[in-house]
C-alpha cells in the first residue's frame, strides 16, 4: 500500500505538536519575563528558518541574504510602533539628522493596516524583482549565494548611510509591542498575549510549509533541487517556481522579523549583516534541511546554546563552539538533528541488533 504524505510525515507532526504544547504552557510555568521573551524570539527565528528551508532545503538555493527580508519586516513594524508610541511625532534620530517633518515614506506607517501590508508587500516585491532577473539569467548555485550576499551588504550600507531616516547603526529602538508594554512582571498579560499570537503564526507557517512540500508543488521543488535541467526539459517553467518560492520565503522571513521586534523592542542593521544571514543557514543545517521540522528544532537548539553559552565562563568561546557544531554537522551529520533520529540512529540500532543475532 502506498504511504500517504501524512503518514510519512507523522513523526514530524508529532514532534511539532509536542513543541507547540511545551511552548503553549511554558509562559505559565516560567516566572522570568526575559525567558518568555527569549522563547518568543526563538519562535520568530523558527519562522525565518522554515522560510529558508523552503528555498535551500527543498529547492537547493542557498540564500545568504535573508537578513534583508527579516529586517525589512522588522523595520516596518518598528516604524509603526515608534510612531504610535510617539503620537505621530518625528523621532529623535530624525531631529538629530536635521529633519523637522516626518518623511513622506514614514507617513503610511501611522496606520496599522498599511504597516501590515508593507510587511508583506515590500519584501515580496523586492524578492520578486530580484528573483525575476536572477532566475531569468539562469543564475544558480554558488553564484546565487554570492549575489544574495552582495545584496545584503548593499542593503546594510544603505541603511547605515541614511541614518536620519533609519536610525543608522542604532536602528529603531525603545519601541513597545502591538499589545503595549511587555517589560516587567506588571505587563506579563501583554507578553502572554503576544507570545500566544506568535505561536499561532508559527503554527500557521508550519502548516502552510507542510501543505506545499507534501503536494505536487513540493515534489517539483525537490526535482528542481536534484536536477534543474531535467525538470526544465520535462516541460516545467523552472524560473517561475523558483521565483515563487523565493518570494514566499522572503515574505515569511519578513513576518518573522516583524514579530521579533515586538519581543526585542528594537531592530538594527546588524541583523541585516552577512553573518546574521549565515547564522540563519546554521539553524537549518543543524536542525536538518529539507524537513521543515528540522528548521524549527535547529532554530531553538542553536539559540538555546547561544543563550546558555554566551554568559559565564564560556562567554569568550561560545561562538567557536557554535562554529564547531556547524562544522561537525556538515561533515558527519549532513541530515542534521532530524537526520540522526530518522536514519542514522535506526541504522545503528539495526546494525547492533544484527551483530547480537549473529553472536
Amino acid at each position: 500500500m502506498k504511504k500517504t504524505a501524512i503518514y510519512k510525515e507523522k513523526g514530524s507532526h508529532i514532534c511539532f505538536a509536542v513543541i507547540v504544547l511545551l511552548l503553549a504552557i511554558s509562559p505559565l510555568l516560567i516566572s522570568s519575563t526575559s525567558m518568555v521573551q527569549f522563547l518568543g524570539k526563538c519562535m520568530c527565528y523558527s519562522i525565518v528558518a522554515i522560510a529558508l528551508d523552503l528555498i535551500w532545503g527543498y529547492t537547493g538555493m542557498l540564500s545568504l541574504g535573508h537578513g534583508i527580508y527579516f529586517c525589512l519586516g522588522g523595520y516596518a513594524m518598528a516604524m509603526y510602533l515608534r510612531l504610535r508610541d510617539n503620537g505621530g511625532k518625528i523621532t529623535d534620530f530624525m531631529q538629530t539628522g536635521g529633519l523637522s517633518d516626518l518623511p513622506t515614506f514614514w507617513k503610511p506607517f501611522e496606520s496599522l493596516p498599511l504597516a501590515m501590508i508593507a510587511i508583506i508587500l515590500v519584501p515580496g516585491v523586492l524578492a520578486g524583482v530580484i528573483g525575476f532577473f536572477v532566475f531569468r539569467s539562469r543564475i544558480k548555485g554558488v553564484y546565487f549565494s554570492i549575489i544574495t550576499q552582495a545584496l545584503t551588504w548593499a542593503a546594510y550600507s544603505l541603511f547605515i548611510a541614511n541614518s536620519k531616516y533609519t536610525g543608522g547603526n542604532n536602528g529603531i529602538t525603545d519601541v513597545s509591542s502591538l499589545f503595549g508594554n511587555t517589560r516587567g512582571p506588571a505587563n506579563k498579560s501583554n507578553l502572554l498575549l503576544l507570545f500566544w499570537v506568535t505561536l499561532l503564526v508559527l503554527i500557521m507557517v508550519y502548516v502552510l510549509a507542510m501543505f506545499l512540500v507534501n503536494r505536487k508543488f513540493g515534489k517539483l521543488l525537490i526535482a528542481i533541487r536534484d536536477g534543474e535541467n531535467r525538470t526544465f526539459f520535462s516541460g516545467y517553467c523552472v524560473n517561475n517556481y523558483k521565483n515563487f518560492v523565493y518570494t514566499l520565503s522572503a515574505i515569511l522571513a519578513a513576518i518573522g522579523g516583524a514579530l521579533f521586534v515586538n519581543f526585542n523592542g528594537s531592530i538594527t542593521p546588524s541583523q541585516m549583516t552577512i553573518s546574521y544571514s549565515i547564522t540563519m543557514v546554521i539553524w537549518v543545517a543543524v536542525g536538518g534541511r529539507g524537513t521543515i521540522i528540522g528548521a524549527v528544532i535547529g532554530a531553538f537548539f542553536i539559540n538555546m546554546c547561544e543563550y546558555n553559552l554566551s554568559s559565564g565562563s564560556l562567554a569568550v568561546i561560545w561562538q567557536y563552539i557554535i562554529g564547531i557544531i556547524f562544522c561537525v554537522t556538515i561533515v558527519f551529520f549532513q541530515g542534521g538533528i532530524v537526520g540522526i533520529f530518522k536514519t542514522q540512529l535506526p541504522a545503528l540500532i539495526k546494525r547492533h541488533s544484527g551483530k547480537e543475532e549473529v553472536a
